[in-house]
Protein backbone atom coordinates (compact mmCIF):
# COMPACT_ATOMS: atom_id res chain seq x y z
CA UNK A 1 0.00 0.00 0.00
CA UNK A 2 1.33 3.43 -1.16
CA UNK A 3 -0.11 6.53 0.24
CA UNK A 4 0.18 10.04 -1.92
CA UNK A 5 1.22 12.26 1.07
CA UNK A 6 2.16 9.69 3.68
CA UNK A 7 4.05 12.55 6.09
CA UNK A 8 -0.40 13.33 7.67
CA UNK A 9 -0.08 9.40 8.73
CA UNK A 10 2.05 11.65 11.77
CA UNK A 11 -1.69 12.64 12.41
CA UNK A 12 -2.83 9.29 13.57
CA UNK A 13 -2.33 9.27 17.35
CA UNK A 14 -5.14 12.18 16.90
CA UNK A 15 -7.49 9.70 16.82
CA UNK A 16 -6.90 8.19 20.31
CA UNK A 17 -8.44 11.86 21.49
CA UNK A 18 -11.82 10.37 22.12
CA UNK A 19 -10.93 7.33 24.05
CA UNK A 20 -8.69 9.92 26.28
CA UNK A 21 -11.94 12.56 27.03
CA UNK A 22 -14.65 12.37 28.95
CA UNK A 23 -17.62 13.54 28.44
CA UNK A 24 -18.43 17.09 30.78
CA UNK A 25 -22.55 16.76 31.89
CA UNK A 26 -21.20 13.06 33.30
CA UNK A 27 -19.56 15.04 35.93
CA UNK A 28 -21.87 16.98 36.72
CA UNK A 29 -23.33 15.54 39.50
CA UNK A 30 -21.57 15.57 42.96
CA UNK A 31 -22.16 12.23 44.62
CA UNK A 32 -23.92 9.16 42.40
CA UNK A 33 -22.80 6.32 45.48
CA UNK A 34 -26.17 5.15 45.62
CA UNK A 35 -26.83 4.51 42.03
CA UNK A 36 -26.03 1.11 41.47
CA UNK A 37 -23.26 1.23 38.28
CA UNK A 38 -25.00 0.71 34.89
CA UNK A 39 -22.59 -1.40 32.99
CA UNK A 40 -24.44 -1.30 29.57
CA UNK A 41 -23.94 2.43 29.73
CA UNK A 42 -20.46 2.50 30.47
CA UNK A 43 -20.13 0.12 27.35
CA UNK A 44 -22.16 2.08 25.18
CA UNK A 45 -19.90 5.06 26.22
CA UNK A 46 -16.76 3.32 25.38
CA UNK A 47 -18.32 2.24 21.44
CA UNK A 48 -19.33 5.95 21.34
CA UNK A 49 -15.86 7.04 22.20
CA UNK A 50 -14.49 4.13 19.25
CA UNK A 51 -16.72 5.08 16.83
CA UNK A 52 -15.44 9.03 17.30
CA UNK A 53 -11.63 7.37 17.25
CA UNK A 54 -12.01 5.56 14.39
CA UNK A 55 -14.17 8.01 12.69
CA UNK A 56 -11.02 10.22 13.02
CA UNK A 57 -8.27 7.57 12.08
CA UNK A 58 -9.95 7.15 8.85
CA UNK A 59 -10.41 10.45 8.02
CA UNK A 60 -6.56 11.18 8.45
CA UNK A 61 -5.87 7.98 6.71
CA UNK A 62 -8.14 9.53 3.79
CA UNK A 63 -6.36 12.33 3.74
CA UNK A 64 -3.24 10.52 3.46
CA UNK A 65 -4.13 9.03 0.26
CA UNK A 66 -3.90 5.05 0.40
CA UNK A 67 -4.01 3.68 -2.91
CA UNK A 68 -2.17 0.01 -4.05
CA UNK A 69 0.89 0.37 -6.60
CA UNK A 70 0.76 1.20 -10.26
CA UNK A 71 1.13 -2.24 -12.20
CA UNK A 72 3.41 -2.58 -15.74
CA UNK A 73 1.30 -4.77 -18.03
CA UNK A 74 3.09 -5.75 -21.40
CA UNK A 75 0.51 -5.25 -24.54
CA UNK A 76 1.10 -6.08 -28.01
CA UNK A 77 -0.52 -3.50 -30.49
CA UNK A 78 0.11 -1.72 -33.87
CA UNK A 79 2.17 0.76 -34.15
CA UNK A 80 5.94 1.85 -34.19
CA UNK A 81 8.71 3.41 -32.51
CA UNK A 82 9.00 6.55 -34.60
CA UNK A 83 11.45 9.67 -34.05
CA UNK A 84 10.33 12.72 -36.62
CA UNK A 85 13.33 15.18 -38.30
CA UNK A 86 12.13 17.77 -39.59
CA UNK A 87 13.83 20.64 -41.38
CA UNK A 88 13.60 23.83 -39.94
CA UNK A 89 16.07 25.66 -42.11
CA UNK A 90 14.36 29.44 -43.41
CA UNK A 91 13.63 27.83 -46.85
CA UNK A 92 10.55 25.99 -45.47
CA UNK A 93 8.63 29.23 -44.68
CA UNK A 94 8.56 29.11 -48.43
CA UNK A 95 5.94 27.81 -50.83
CA UNK A 96 6.14 24.30 -52.44
CA UNK A 97 7.78 24.22 -56.13
CA UNK A 98 4.20 23.51 -57.49
CA UNK A 99 2.72 26.58 -56.25
CA UNK A 100 5.25 28.64 -57.85
CA UNK A 101 5.11 26.95 -60.88
CA UNK A 102 1.00 27.15 -61.00
CA UNK A 103 1.61 31.12 -59.94
CA UNK A 104 -0.18 30.56 -57.20
CA UNK A 105 1.33 31.02 -53.61
CA UNK A 106 -0.21 28.67 -51.04
CA UNK A 107 0.31 26.54 -47.84
CA UNK A 108 3.94 27.29 -46.95
CA UNK A 109 6.12 23.93 -46.72
CA UNK A 110 6.43 24.15 -43.05
CA UNK A 111 2.91 25.08 -42.34
CA UNK A 112 1.30 21.90 -44.56
CA UNK A 113 3.96 19.86 -42.85
CA UNK A 114 2.92 20.77 -39.25
CA UNK A 115 -0.67 20.15 -39.98
CA UNK A 116 -0.13 17.23 -41.91
CA UNK A 117 2.26 15.56 -39.32
CA UNK A 118 -0.23 16.39 -36.51
CA UNK A 119 -3.09 14.59 -38.48
CA UNK A 120 -0.58 11.78 -38.63
CA UNK A 121 0.25 11.83 -35.06
CA UNK A 122 -3.60 11.74 -34.43
CA UNK A 123 -4.60 9.24 -36.26
CA UNK A 124 -1.81 6.28 -34.56
CA UNK A 125 -2.46 4.87 -31.66
CA UNK A 126 0.25 2.67 -29.86
CA UNK A 127 3.26 4.24 -31.15
CA UNK A 128 6.00 5.95 -29.27
CA UNK A 129 7.31 9.56 -30.47
CA UNK A 130 10.15 11.26 -30.91
CA UNK A 131 11.38 14.58 -32.23
CA UNK A 132 14.32 16.42 -33.60
CA UNK A 133 14.87 19.84 -35.37
CA UNK A 134 17.45 21.05 -37.52
CA UNK A 135 18.76 24.12 -39.44
CA UNK A 136 22.40 25.01 -39.15
CA UNK A 137 22.64 22.21 -36.45
CA UNK A 138 20.02 19.77 -34.58
CA UNK A 139 17.99 20.58 -31.45
CA UNK A 140 16.53 17.91 -29.53
CA UNK A 141 12.93 18.53 -29.05
CA UNK A 142 11.57 15.73 -27.61
CA UNK A 143 12.38 12.47 -26.39
CA UNK A 144 10.69 9.02 -27.56
CA UNK A 145 7.02 9.22 -25.62
CA UNK A 146 3.72 7.54 -25.37
CA UNK A 147 2.19 11.09 -24.58
CA UNK A 148 0.39 12.30 -27.89
CA UNK A 149 -0.09 15.90 -25.93
CA UNK A 150 3.66 16.08 -25.66
CA UNK A 151 4.44 14.87 -29.07
CA UNK A 152 1.78 17.46 -30.63
CA UNK A 153 2.75 20.20 -28.68
CA UNK A 154 6.13 19.47 -29.73
CA UNK A 155 4.96 19.91 -32.80
CA UNK A 156 3.10 23.33 -32.80
CA UNK A 157 6.33 24.62 -31.36
CA UNK A 158 8.24 23.62 -33.66
CA UNK A 159 7.89 27.01 -36.06
CA UNK A 160 9.84 29.90 -36.10
CA UNK A 161 12.64 31.21 -37.50
CA UNK A 162 15.52 29.61 -38.53
CA UNK A 163 19.21 29.62 -40.34
CA UNK A 164 20.00 29.55 -44.24
CA UNK A 165 21.45 25.94 -43.42
CA UNK A 166 20.55 22.82 -43.82
CA UNK A 167 22.53 20.54 -41.73
CA UNK A 168 20.71 17.11 -42.11
CA UNK A 169 24.25 14.92 -40.60
CA UNK A 170 23.53 16.51 -36.94
CA UNK A 171 19.40 15.88 -37.26
CA UNK A 172 20.14 12.16 -38.27
CA UNK A 173 22.39 11.34 -35.60
CA UNK A 174 20.44 13.06 -32.85
CA UNK A 175 17.28 11.24 -33.71
CA UNK A 176 19.29 8.26 -34.01
CA UNK A 177 20.58 8.95 -30.50
CA UNK A 178 17.06 8.17 -29.30
CA UNK A 179 16.75 4.67 -29.96
CA UNK A 180 19.88 3.91 -27.89
CA UNK A 181 18.13 4.98 -24.81
CA UNK A 182 14.57 3.04 -25.88
CA UNK A 183 14.07 -0.96 -25.45
CA UNK A 184 13.72 -2.39 -29.09
CA UNK A 185 9.68 -2.42 -29.44
CA UNK A 186 10.29 -4.66 -33.11
CA UNK A 187 9.12 -1.51 -35.55
CA UNK A 188 11.29 1.49 -35.91
CA UNK A 189 11.84 3.95 -38.33
CA UNK A 190 12.59 7.73 -38.58
CA UNK A 191 10.76 10.37 -41.12
CA UNK A 192 13.27 12.94 -42.27
CA UNK A 193 11.36 16.30 -44.00
CA UNK A 194 13.33 18.22 -45.62
CA UNK A 195 13.27 20.65 -48.38
CA UNK A 196 16.73 19.94 -49.30
CA UNK A 197 19.87 17.58 -49.12
CA UNK A 198 23.12 18.90 -47.81
CA UNK A 199 25.97 16.82 -47.94
CA UNK A 200 27.14 14.58 -45.00
CA UNK A 201 31.01 13.98 -44.32
CA UNK A 202 32.30 10.74 -44.81
CA UNK A 203 32.53 10.05 -41.16
CA UNK A 204 29.18 10.61 -40.05
CA UNK A 205 27.95 8.29 -43.17
CA UNK A 206 29.35 6.13 -41.72
CA UNK A 207 28.36 6.59 -37.93
CA UNK A 208 24.65 7.00 -39.63
CA UNK A 209 24.90 3.53 -41.31
CA UNK A 210 26.18 1.83 -38.42
CA UNK A 211 23.55 3.18 -36.30
CA UNK A 212 20.38 2.34 -38.78
CA UNK A 213 22.12 -1.56 -38.64
CA UNK A 214 22.70 -2.10 -34.95
CA UNK A 215 19.00 -0.11 -33.45
CA UNK A 216 17.37 -1.92 -36.69
CA UNK A 217 15.67 1.42 -37.91
CA UNK A 218 13.92 2.26 -41.07
CA UNK A 219 14.83 5.36 -42.57
CA UNK A 220 11.88 7.24 -44.67
CA UNK A 221 12.66 10.95 -46.58
CA UNK A 222 10.41 13.25 -47.53
CA UNK A 223 12.27 15.68 -50.21
CA UNK A 224 10.09 19.06 -50.72
CA UNK A 225 11.00 20.18 -53.86
CA UNK A 226 12.53 23.15 -54.02
CA UNK A 227 11.61 25.71 -57.20
CA UNK A 228 13.68 24.96 -59.80
CA UNK A 229 15.26 21.77 -58.29
CA UNK A 230 16.16 18.25 -60.16
CA UNK A 231 14.30 15.34 -58.77
CA UNK A 232 15.99 13.00 -56.82
CA UNK A 233 13.94 10.31 -59.38
CA UNK A 234 15.49 11.58 -62.27
CA UNK A 235 17.33 8.79 -63.92
CA UNK A 236 18.36 10.98 -66.89
CA UNK A 237 20.27 13.41 -65.24
CA UNK A 238 24.30 13.53 -65.16
CA UNK A 239 26.40 14.84 -62.96
CA UNK A 240 29.16 17.07 -65.48
CA UNK A 241 32.51 15.96 -64.80
CA UNK A 242 34.27 18.99 -63.26
CA UNK A 243 31.42 19.56 -60.28
CA UNK A 244 30.08 17.12 -57.59
CA UNK A 245 26.40 16.32 -58.22
CA UNK A 246 23.43 18.31 -56.41
CA UNK A 247 23.33 17.45 -52.33
CA UNK A 248 19.52 16.02 -52.40
CA UNK A 249 21.49 13.27 -55.74
CA UNK A 250 24.14 12.67 -53.73
CA UNK A 251 22.13 12.07 -50.06
CA UNK A 252 19.83 10.00 -52.26
CA UNK A 253 22.57 7.81 -53.71
CA UNK A 254 24.15 8.00 -50.19
CA UNK A 255 20.29 6.33 -48.71
CA UNK A 256 20.66 3.63 -51.11
CA UNK A 257 23.45 1.83 -49.72
CA UNK A 258 21.90 1.23 -46.16
CA UNK A 259 21.33 -2.21 -45.33
CA UNK A 260 18.50 -1.42 -42.94
CA UNK A 261 15.78 -0.03 -44.88
CA UNK A 262 14.75 3.25 -46.92
CA UNK A 263 12.10 4.26 -49.02
CA UNK A 264 12.39 8.13 -50.56
CA UNK A 265 9.50 10.30 -51.68
CA UNK A 266 8.74 13.86 -53.44
CA UNK A 267 6.61 16.14 -52.19
CA UNK A 268 5.71 19.45 -54.84
CA UNK A 269 2.34 20.59 -52.88
CA UNK A 270 0.31 19.53 -49.76
CA UNK A 271 -1.61 16.69 -51.41
CA UNK A 272 1.55 14.70 -52.75
CA UNK A 273 2.86 15.51 -48.79
CA UNK A 274 -0.10 13.90 -47.76
CA UNK A 275 -0.13 10.98 -49.96
CA UNK A 276 3.62 10.63 -48.90
CA UNK A 277 2.49 10.97 -45.32
CA UNK A 278 -0.12 8.20 -45.68
CA UNK A 279 1.90 5.55 -47.24
CA UNK A 280 4.32 5.74 -44.30
CA UNK A 281 1.05 5.43 -42.24
CA UNK A 282 0.26 2.03 -43.96
CA UNK A 283 3.74 0.71 -44.09
CA UNK A 284 4.42 1.56 -40.62
CA UNK A 285 1.61 -0.66 -38.63
CA UNK A 286 3.29 -4.05 -37.47
CA UNK A 287 2.73 -5.43 -34.12
CA UNK A 288 4.99 -3.69 -31.08
CA UNK A 289 5.39 -4.40 -27.53
CA UNK A 290 4.72 -1.68 -25.16
CA UNK A 291 4.03 -1.24 -22.05
CA UNK A 292 0.73 0.34 -20.52
CA UNK A 293 1.05 1.15 -16.74
CA UNK A 294 -2.36 0.67 -14.81
CA UNK A 295 -2.71 3.17 -12.11
CA UNK A 296 -3.55 1.92 -8.79
CA UNK A 297 -6.88 1.26 -7.02
CA UNK A 298 -7.52 4.79 -4.80
CA UNK A 299 -9.01 3.84 -1.75
CA UNK A 300 -8.95 7.08 -0.42
CA UNK A 301 -12.68 7.82 -1.05
CA UNK A 302 -13.63 4.49 1.04
CA UNK A 303 -11.77 5.98 4.02
CA UNK A 304 -13.86 9.14 3.95
CA UNK A 305 -17.45 7.16 2.81
CA UNK A 306 -16.62 4.93 6.26
CA UNK A 307 -15.79 8.24 8.12
CA UNK A 308 -19.36 9.26 7.21
CA UNK A 309 -20.82 6.31 8.36
CA UNK A 310 -19.25 6.47 11.75
CA UNK A 311 -20.24 10.23 12.27
CA UNK A 312 -23.64 9.97 10.94
CA UNK A 313 -23.84 6.95 13.64
CA UNK A 314 -22.29 9.49 15.97
CA UNK A 315 -25.04 12.04 15.35
CA UNK A 316 -27.84 9.87 15.70
CA UNK A 317 -26.97 8.71 19.15
CA UNK A 318 -26.37 12.25 19.89
CA UNK A 319 -30.36 12.72 18.73
CA UNK A 320 -31.56 10.22 20.87
CA UNK A 321 -29.46 11.01 23.82
CA UNK A 322 -31.25 11.90 26.67
CA UNK A 323 -30.45 15.27 28.26
CA UNK A 324 -28.57 16.09 31.49
CA UNK A 325 -30.98 16.78 34.47
CA UNK A 326 -30.78 20.22 35.54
Amino acid sequence: MNFVTPWVLLLLPLALVPLLLDRQHSKSYSWMQLIPRDGLSDLLGLLLKILAALALMFIILGVAGPATPSQPIERTGVGAQLVLIIDRSASMDDPFSGAIASGRAGESKAAAAERLITRFVNERKNDMFGMVTFSNSAMHVLPLTESKEAILAAIRAAGGSALFQTNIGSGLTTGLAQFDKTPDSGSRAIILLSDGGGRIGAATQEKIRDWLDRMHVTLYWIVLRQPGSISIFDETYKTPDDRPPPPAIELNDYFKTLRSGYQPYEAEDPQSLAAAIQDINRKEKKPIKYIEEIPGKDYAPWCYSIAAVLIALLLAVKFIEVRTWH
